[in-house]
């Protein structure tokens, strides 16, 4: 049998996305390497050292530290942000002017740039005229200025008002995916709210909660502009991320052969743990993978299954 002729002219037409992310990712990638081994002195004066900086970058403790810091904030808000943003996708209206209301209401911080949302937060949490800074002041002395709790606490808030609407949004969008069928067969079933969320819900919304792990995994890994305006990194380090630790060593030391092994290390590391997060969040759909067996106790039918029976047999 005759194979059919390749047509290798299609690779024309994502050439000009090569040329785009060869200019924009790969060159750049591959001048922060080149100048990674080298102590650049001047642009006609450079040394080459290796990977001592790499050695430097991996036992700096103030880097090690705000690689702590880093783990920390992205632990803290995705636990407080992947269950807020379901609550209040769950509480959204789904239909009429009121679902296109409250979609309009909830996205307004995400349209915020990044170094507005700073200005605006380190206003609001100022000791003598900011509100949440005054409010807390009645019940407690409250100072981001000088005190690290305050700090570290209003930039995790920070966060959180900023990007949870980004969560509800995806939620939002999967909970409108889930057929009617399946919600009719949990209240023929006589399922509880819980077990409404439980069986019918979180199983079709795994997908998408794992995009908006992922997202807000990385984000709040590389997070810079909105601590760096909020508190500077202070008071002292208690908010200095690995971003700003970068950017000083880059921009304000000029150490640019220090500052690219970081660099490159900093991107790895969020590279290892995003396809950490990713391996581990989709095991289960992995070809070979071992499946729990269904209790035989159990005689009850899961909310949602009729449904998805039915959904099965018309196809």
């Amino acid at each position: 049998m005759l194979s059919k002729p390749k047509n290798n002219r299609a690779w024309f037409l994502v050439l000009p996305v090569v040329i785009v992310v060869a200019f924009t990712a790969i060159i750049p990638l591959m001048t922060v390497a080149n100048y990674s081994i080298q102590d650049v002195f001047s642009p006609t004066n450079r040394l080459y050292v290796g990977l001592d900086f790499f050695r430097q970058i991996a036992t700096d403790p103030s880097i090690i530290a705000a690689f702590q810091r880093n783990l920390t904030f992205s632990a803290e808000i995705l636990l407080i942000e992947i269950p807020l943003g379901i609550i209040i996708a769950r509480l959204m209206p789904r239909d009429g002017w009121k679902a296109a209301a409250a979609l309009v209401v909830v996205a307004i911080p995400l349209v915020i740039p990044w170094n507005v949302v700073g200005i605006v937060w380190r206003i609001l949490a100022r000791p003598d005229v900011g509100l949440l800074g005054v409010a807390i002041n009645q019940v407690r002395p409250f100072d981001i200025g000088n005190t690290p709790a305050d700090a570290w606490f209003t930039m995790v808030a920070m966060d959180v008002w900023h990007w949870t609407p980004l969560v509800t949004l995806l939620v939002y969008a999967g909970l409108r995916s889930i057929p009617q069928a399946y919600y009719q067969a949990a209240a023929i079933d006589g399922a509880s709210a819980w077990s409404v969320f439980r069986f019918v819900e979180l199983p079709k919304l795994r997908r998408v909660l794992m995009i908006a792990l992922l997202l807000r995994f990385m984000d709040s890994f590389m997070i810079y502009a909105e601590p760096y305006i909020l508190t500077g990194g202070g008071p002292g380090t208690s908010t200095e991320v690995m971003s700003i630790l970068l950017s000083v060593l880059a921009v304000i030391q000029f150490d640019l052969g220090k500052a690219a092994a970081f660099s490159l290390i900093y991107f790895l590391i969020i590279q290892v743990l995003s396809f950490i997060f990713f391996t581990v969040l989709t095991l289960d759909e992995r070809p070979g993978a071992t499946k729990k067996e269904p209790r035989r106790k159990r005689a009850r039918v899961a909310p949602g299954e009729a449904a998805a029976a039915e959904e099965g047999a018309r196809s």
